[in-house]
């Protein structure tokens, strides 16, 4: 029979936990309201500069190229792993983590071998688990989860294309969560550098015809590196609605776990005490039948 005192004890530490994991749902509920408004905001403006790109190349000529597209040979490649600072919240952190190492052994196995690849991580809980595995992390930014805004997404984006215009690397990949809905993130691995621009189709005929001075090229080479800044800045927002979600979806579930696990508790310790009442009076009943002998 399980011991009273050993059960109470129990009982009144799944109960604190639950009083964390229930606070810790609901500051990320809040938080995770301003990330999923940010989400909301700025997708239909990324889906319109996209189109507006799409509309502007059709007008180019084919061999017009950008600095920001220009493909190369790749001898040194870049990922940008994207992940939290804090962990309970679930497998976020941890798919991020295995995405990269996917990535890295088996798309550039070779280059990663002749130490042609390099990692920076947006998030400690990232930065922890490459380096534990052995990967080359020359540099993260853990402070950026402690303001999000576009200035300070800006320098971090501005570093990266600076360090690709000066063919410190030939290419870029961001590694990162996509929010789908709070139960939902899909690990999502895409090329930053060089920029893809979208692909025209032959019968492209819904393309605006816009006034542009001096011309769609001069235009192009301004827009490029902005779009590139918004593209990562959207990124980051992704990856900050997920996590909050993540953690809002985990911390729910733990909760209910406490609070089953403090009803089977319950019930065990009633079953115990009601053992030991019943065997107190039996002991008793017996003591005073010998009495009586």
């Amino acid at each position: 029979m399980p011991n009273l005192k050993d059960i109470r004890i129990k009982i009144s530490s799944v109960t604190t936990t639950r009083q964390v994991t229930s606070a810790m749902k609901m500051v990320s509920a809040a938080k995770f309201k301003k990330a999923h408004d940010n989400i909301v905001h700025i997708r239909p403006y990324v889906e319109r500069l996209s189109e507006i790109i799409l509309d502007l190349t059709s007008t180019l000529n084919d061999a017009a190229s950008f600095e920001w597209s220009e493909e190369r040979e790749v001898n040194k490649l870049l990922i940008v792993v994207v992940s939290s600072n804090r962990g309970l919240c679930a497998a976020f952190n941890t798919n991020v983590v295995k995405e990269t190492e996917r990535i890295i052994n088996d798309q550039f196995k070779e280059l990663y071998a002749n130490n042609g690849i390099d990692v920076v991580t947006i998030g400690k809980q990232a930065e922890k688990q490459l380096k534990a595995h052995g990967y080359p992390v020359v540099k993260e930014y853990n402070d950026l989860h402690n303001s999000v805004t576009i200035d300070h997404v800006r320098e971090i984006s501005e570093s990266i294309m600076n360090d690709f215009r000066n063919h410190k690397y030939d290419k870029v990949v961001l590694v990162y969560n996509e929010f789908v809905n709070t139960a939902v993130q899909n690990v999502r691995s895409e090329q930053f550098l060089p920029m893809q621009l979208p692909k025209i189709d032959a019968d492209h005929s819904h393309a605006i015809d816009y006034i542009i001075e001096p011309d769609s090229f001069t235009f192009m080479e301004k827009v490029i590196p902005d779009a590139l800044k918004v593209l990562f800045y959207r990124v980051i927002l992704e990856s900050l609605a997920s996590e909050h979600g993540a953690r809002m979806t985990s911390m729910h579930k733990a909760t209910d776990n406490a609070t089953e696990m403090i009803g089977d508790l319950k019930l065990i310790y009633n079953k115990a005490r009601q053992g030991a009442i019943t065997k107190e009076i039996l002991e008793i009943v017996g003591g005073a039948e010998a009495l009586k002998k």
